[in-house]
Parts: structure tokens; sequence; C-alpha cells
């Protein structure tokens, strides 16, 4: 299964924005991840509240493209 890394997609399963697709651009600890996505909001979210996928962009640019490689998915 896909592991929780840098670039990674994830979906998100718990919360306001459960169901929406987002990209892990940071690790803070063990147990949070800060994410970013079209209908999510760039802040940290629990480990526990993503479903990792098989799929992994660049996270290398700004938040923008980021947003438009996750639409391209």
């Amino acid at each position: 299964m896909a592991s929780i890394e840098v670039g990674r997609v994830c979906v998100k399963t718990a919360g306001r924005e459960a169901g929406e697709k987002c990209a892990i651009v940071e690790i803070i600890d063990e147990n949070y991840v800060e994410v970013v996505g079209e209908a999510v909001k760039n802040r940290r979210c629990n480990i526990a509240h993503l479903e990792p996928t098989a799929d992994s962009i660049d996270v290398s640019g700004d938040a923008e493209s980021i947003k438009a490689a996750l639409a391209d998915l």
C-alpha cells in the first residue's frame, strides 16, 4: 500500500472536506502532515484522516501548480 510521503495524493476521510483529493506537501511529525488541494485548505491534517492513493505528484512548485496537477488526476 502507498505510504505517507511528500507528494503522495490522498483522499480526506473526515471533516467537511471528506472525499476530496489533496497532496502532502510537508511531514510535520509522526501524526500530522500539511496538505493542499483544490477543495482542501492548505493546513495540517491528522494522518488518521487521510487515505493514501497510489498516485504521486511533484510538489516543488507553489500551491496553484499543485492544485492544477491534482485537477489533472
